[in-house]
């Protein structure tokens, strides 16, 4: 079991008031990737207290102590995700918006082989695919 948000948060020393918790709990049970409007729609349903300049502040914290990632998929929209979270890959429907998440063993095989051809070591990358469903005829 990986640990919490809140858990890390403590073990780096950050000051958890009641309101940094509802978000870091928020955070935590996400599913989704959330903007900061949907953030705050969910915290503020658990504590109407927590205005949108509480939750601006509280993700860019966790954002600089390395313990939420921040995506962008296009949209103008800053989306978040624990940075905690087992390695995957991200397909993003350009129609609905919807983030697909996806792990696939042959396109980190690949990504490997090209960094080790090209004289690299892999560290890291993060990988979104763009697209629109397939129409009917094109299965």
């Amino acid at each position: 079991m990986r640990d919490s948000i809140i858990s890390r948060c403590e073990a780096k020393g950050l000051r958890l008031t009641g309101q940094r918790r509802v978000i870091a709990q928020v955070l935590q049970e996400a599913e989704d990737h959330p903007d900061v409007e949907a953030l705050y729609s969910r915290a503020s349903a658990i504590d109407p207290r927590i205005s949108l300049a509480t939750v601006y502040r509280t993700v860019k914290l966790f954002e600089e102590e390395g313990i939420l990632d921040r995506l962008e998929f296009g949209d103008g929209r800053a989306r978040y995700e624990d940075a905690h979270r087992e390695h995957h890959d991200h397909l993003i429907d350009l129609n609905t918006g919807a983030v697909i998440e996806f792990i696939d063993p042959d396109i980190e095989a690949l990504q490997e082989r090209i960094a080790r051809r090209l004289g690299y070591r892999l560290t890291g990358h993060r990988l979104e695919l763009y697209g629109v469903p397939l129409k009917k005829d094109e299965t």
